[in-house]
Formats: structure tokens, sequence, C-alpha cells
């Protein structure tokens, strides 16, 4: 094993920790709301006390690993990881489960960001978009365990073994990077969000992914929710293992694909990925309502065994979802490796890979009031449409700045 490969596995693994801390405290956030009953705006504070803080640390710590070395904030950030996963095994109040995910926040924004930094970085530019989908197979299956493992463990043995665990899993991502991976020696004087944000392709990308974070946000939020709501509120009344079932789907197609997907836009041009992927998501999206149809039409089971009496539109459900995956693997490390090509010329990745999370905030904080207010008004299927016709239109401007600025083949150019 090269060098090369030890370092980059050394993040792989940093990735899933990050994931495996995230899905697990997801997982776990009804039991904290039972166990605490909070108000309603309590409530709201335990997701947004998390999604603040990574806010407020994108530009800090972007700038933190592009101006010192990005080395150094991975093992700060997987330090305070370890901190915070060993304080969730001791809160007792709404206001410590609120400061402790604010902290949560903090630590999985350093690691994600810098650990996707150092592999853009460290990947060589014909094979980058393969190595990123690698790195995000591997966030995908923490994704996969911690959403099965996280109720089982507690089920069996508390709060206090679920975060044995997460504590060992960060702090053995933290050895093994304190280990196998080599001091950053890029170094950025001033502020390198300024110029990467006037970036001309950077800003292309940019058009595409502010309208494609409601899209996602909105398919990926409601189709568990549509899975597993009552039929008065539109749903199909699924229960919560049936749901997980559902949510799995796309996880596991999307671990599967994305190294492959990856590999071929390296071949044939990030941008045409980026158009495929966008224009199948919406495409599925749009399918997702039409689900008990299409159990019915093809005469589908309505009962599977080990998951019990369920309808004809589970499969088609899962299936769709499954699609909605590998949707997404064609999208997803062709724009990454998009801004790690653009970060790593222009000597900012970190910065380059902060902008991309920035820019993907206000889609994914509209996203959930359009979804509620639709499925309050109008119907729980409108929330679907409108995921789709954010992606056709994310897609259609994508392409049209694309053609504008770089001509008519500048699908398979760039």
């Amino acid at each position: 094993m090269t060098q090369e490969t030890r370092q980059l596995y050394a993040l792989y693994l940093a990735r899933f920790a990050s994931s495996f801390g995230l899905i697990t405290l997801l997982t776990l956030l009804p039991t904290y709301i039972d166990l605490f009953d909070p108000s309603g705006v309590v409530i709201g504070l335990f997701t947004t006390g998390l999604t603040l803080a990574q806010a407020i640390a994108v530009i800090p710590l972007a700038w933190a690993g592009d101006r010192y070395d990005k080395r150094s904030v991975l093992l700060g950030s997987l330090g305070i990881g370890v901190l915070a996963y060993g304080a969730f095994a001791v809160v007792s109040s709404s206001t410590g489960f609120i400061l402790t995910r604010g902290l949560q926040g903090i630590a999985a924004t350093g690691m994600g960001l810098m650990s996707l930094a150092l592999v853009g970085e460290l990947a060589p530019s014909g094979r980058r978009a393969n190595i990123i989908g690698m790195a995000n197979s591997w966030r995908f299956a923490a994704a996969i365990l911690g959403t099965l493992s996280a109720g089982i463990l507690y089920q069996l043995f508390g709060f206090t073994a679920v975060f044995s665990v997460l504590v060992v899993v960060v702090s053995l991502a933290f050895v093994t990077v304190w280990l196998f991976v080599e001091p950053d020696t890029t170094s950025v004087q001033g502020f390198a969000f300024t110029d990467l944000a006037v970036n001309r392709r950077i800003l292309t990308i940019t058009s595409f992914r502010a309208q494609y974070a409601i899209a996602v946000t909105l398919v990926r939020t409601w189709i568990p929710i549509y899975a597993g709501v009552s039929a008065m509120k539109g749903g199909l009344a699924y229960s919560t293992a049936v749901v997980s079932v559902v949510i799995v789907a796309e996880k596991f197609t999307n671990m599967l694909s994305q190294p492959y997907m990856g590999r071929l836009s390296d071949r044939f041009g990030r941008s045409l990925f980026v158009f495929i992927g966008g224009s199948l998501y919406g495409l599925v999206a749009l399918a997702v309502p039409f689900t008990p149809a299409f159990g019915t039409a093809l005469s589908l089971p309505s009962s599977i065994p080990l998951l019990g009496a369920l309808s004809p539109a589970f499969v088609p459900l899962v299936v769709l979802n499954g699609f909605l995956g590998i949707a997404d693997s064609f999208r997803e490390p062709a724009s990454m490796a998009l801004f790690a090509d653009e970060g790593t010329a222009n000597g900012g990745v970190a910065s380059s890979f902060g902008i991309r999370s920035i820019v993907w905030r206000p889609g994914s904080i509209i996203a959930p009031i359009i979804g509620g207010l639709l499925m309050t008004t109008v119907g729980i299927e409108w929330v679907f449409y409108a995921g789709a016709l954010t992606a056709f239109t994310g897609v259609g401007l994508f392409v049209g700045i694309l053609g504008y600025t770089h001509g008519r083949t500048a699908l398979t150019k760039w």
C-alpha cells in the first residue's frame, strides 16, 4: 500500500466517523424529544442548534484549512467530536442537548470539510471524481450502519453504549489521521473566498446547486414522511421499520454507484454528469406520488416477509428511492470534483468546498417551509412536483449558462 493510499483510507475513515455521528443523533432525535418533552420552539432548536453551528463554522474552518494546515484542523475537529459524543452520554436537559448539538455541528463541519478538501487535494485530476466518489461511499456506508444500529443499541443497552461506540469510532479516526496523513504544506495568504466567490466556473456550478438544494431537501425529507404519515395526510402509513428500509435504499445505491459514476465523469466530462444526475433526479421525484398506481397496475404484493402487511406501493417506492440514489451518484462526485478542480488550481480547495457548503444552506432552510405549506394546503404530492420543478430549473439554468459561456460542446469539455 502506497503512502497516498494510506492517507486516503485514513481520510475515508474520518468521513465515515462524521456521517456515523450525524445519522446516529438524527435517528435518536425522537427519543430525546420523548425524554425531555420540549416545547415546539425547543424541538426546532434541537435541529437548529446543529445547523446554525455548521453554518457559522464553515467560513472560519475553511479559511484556517487554506491558511494553515488542513490536517491540524481535521485533527482538532475530530478531537472536538470525541468531546461532543462523550458529552451526549451525560446530557440531562434540553438546554444541554442543544448546546452539545452545536458542538457536534462544529466538529462535523470540520471533519467533513477538511477530509473532503484533503481528498480533493491528494487525488490526481484525472481520477478526482472517482476518488471523491469512494470517499462519499464511506459516508453512505456510515449512514446505513448508523440508521440500522442506533435504535437497536439504544433499546438493548441505552445511551451510554451508543455514545461509547461513537467515541471509539471518532477516536480511531483521530489516531488514523494522526499516524498516516501527512501535514499539509500548502498555504494561502489572504482570504481565498474573495477570489473563488467570483470564479466563473464556481458561479456556473452554483447556479445549479442553489436550486438543486431545494429539490434534494424536499425529496429526501418527504419520502420518509410520505411513507410514514397516515393516509388522511396523504401518506402510506408504514411503520418505522419499513420507513427505515425505504431510506436505506437510496443510501445503498448511492454508496455502490458513486465510485463508478465518478470514474465515468472523470472520463466523459463532469458537467455532463451533473446535467444527467440533476435531470434524472427530477424525473424520479416526479414519479414518487404515483407509486400506489404503479403497484396496483403491476399487481405487486401487499405484504412482505418480515415487514408484514403493507400496500402495493411499497416496492415501487423502494425502487424509486434506490433510483434517486443512482441519480445523485451521477451528480455528487462530478460536482465535488469541479469544486476541487477550481480550489486546487486557485490555491484554496478548503474555501472552494466552503463555498459549496454555503450555497446549499439557503435552499435547505427554505425547502422544509415550502414543503410544509404545500403538504397542508394542496397535498403531499405537490411537494414532489416542486422538488422535480426545482431540479429541472436548476439543470436548465446550468446548461444555459454553460452553453453561453463555453459553447454548444461545453457539457463534454468541462
